[in-house]
C-alpha cells in the first residue's frame, strides 16, 4: 500500500516507518525539519515537507495513498485547534480519493479514567485526563465519517528498554538517583514495545475493518515500584526502594498531561490479538531493564 504517516520521527512513528518499509509498503511521510527529512530517508521512507499545523500546502501536493497513519501529536497547549483543523483539511482530501482511503488515527491509555481490578477493553466508556480530552471529538469523528475507513489505535504506554516511558527511570538509575514514581509505587501501567506497537498499526492497515478501535496492550498492567526496582537492581543504585512524589509535583515540572502518570490501569489487548492477529513479543520488560548494558 502507498501509506502517508504523520509523526514519523517520533518515538511511535519511528519504529512504525521501519516496520512499513520492511514489509514492503510505500512510504511517505512529513518532515517540517531537514533533519527530519534526513531521518525519514535513512528509514527508506520519502519525507514530504510540511507541518501538521499549517495542513493546507501539503495536502494539496499530497499523491493519492491508500492510507494515513496519525501518530503526530504535541503537549503543547494549542495542540487540539492543531488536530481539528488538521483533521478539518484532511478528511476531504481523502474523501477525493479514487479509492477508499484508510485513516488511523491514535488516541491512547490516559483516555481511559484509572481501572482499578477491573480491565479495560475497546468498550470501556472513556473517561480522558483533562490535557487530552481534545482528542475525544477527532476520533468520533474519524470513526464516524462515510467518506474513509476509520481506524482508531489506543496504545499503552510506549517503552524500549531504557526509553520511552521508562527514559526517566534509566536516567535516574545510571545517576545513582532515587527513582521517582507518583502518588504510589503500587500505580499500575499497560505497557507496550514500540516495536510491538509498530506491528500493531500494521495489522490493522492490512486487516482492520472501518470504525474499529484496538488497545495496543502488550502488558496488562505492571506496577511502577518493580520497574522502578529493575533499574535500581540494574545499575546498582544505593536507593533500591523508590521515591513517592505527587501528581502536582510532576505536573508542575512536565505539565498537567504528567498527571496521567499516576492513573492507576489496567488495558488489554486481547481483541488485537483475536481479530487482527497481533502477537507482541516483548512481555516481560523487567527482563529487558536486566539484560541492558
Amino acid at each position: 500500500m502507498r501509506v502517508f504517516i504523520l509523526g514519523g520521527t517520533g518515538a511511535i512513528g519511528s519504529p512504525l516507518v521501519r516496520e512499513l518499509v520492511k514489509r514492503g509498503h510505500d512510504v511517505r511521510a512529513l518532515a517540517r525539519s531537514e533533519a527530519s527529512a534526513a531521518k525519514l530517508a535513512a528509514y527508506g521512507a520519502r519525507p514530504v515537507a510540511g507541518d501538521i499545523a499549517a495542513p493546507e500546502p501539503w495536502v494539496a501536493r499530497m499523491p493519492h495513498v491508500d492510507a494515513v497513519i496519525h501518530v503526530a501529536c504535541d503537549v503543547d497547549s494549542e495542540m487540539g485547534k492543531i488536530d481539528a483543523h488538521l483533521v478539518d483539511i484532511l478528511l476531504p482530501s481523502l474523501a477525493a480519493q479514487p479509492a477508499k482511503a484508510r485513516i488511523i488515527y491514535t488516541g491512547g491509555c490516559w483516555l481511559f479514567g484509572a481501572t482499578g481490578e477491573e480491565i479495560a477493553t475497546e468498550a470501556t466508556p472513556l473517561r480522558p485526563l483533562a490535557a487530552f480530552a481534545w482528542m475525544l471529538p477527532q476520533l468520533r469523528r474519524i470513526l464516524a465519517a462515510p467518506e474513509v475507513c476509520g481506524i482508531v489505535i489506543h496504545p499503552a504506554m510506549v517503552y524500549t528498554a531504557a526509553g520511552g516511558v521508562f527514559d526517566r527511570f534509566a536516567r535516574e538509575a545510571r545517576q545513582r538517583r532515587a527513582i521517582r514514581v507518583v502518588e504510589s509505587a503500587d500505580v499500575r501501567w499497560p505497557l507496550v514495545h514500540s516495536e510491538d506497537l509498530a506491528a500493531l498499526y500494521v495489522a490493522a492497515l492490512e486487516r482492520a475493518p472501518a470504525r474499529s478501535s484496538h488497545i495496543g496492550a502488550a502488558v496488562e498492567g505492571l506496577s511502577v515500584g518493580r520497574i522502578a526496582r529493575a533499574f535500581a537492581k540494574r545499575f546498582a543504585s544505593g536507593h533500591q526502594e523508590p521515591h513517592i512524589i505527587s501528581a502536582d509535583a510532576i505536573a508542575a515540572e512536565l505539565g498537567d498531561w504528567a498527571r496521567g502518570y499516576a492513573r492507576d490501569q489496567r488495558l488489554s489487548g486481547a481483541k488485537a490479538r483475536r481479530e487482527l492477529g497481533w502477537l507482541p513479543r516483548h512481555l516481560d520488560p523487567e527482563r529487558e531493564i536486566a539484560s541492558l548494558p
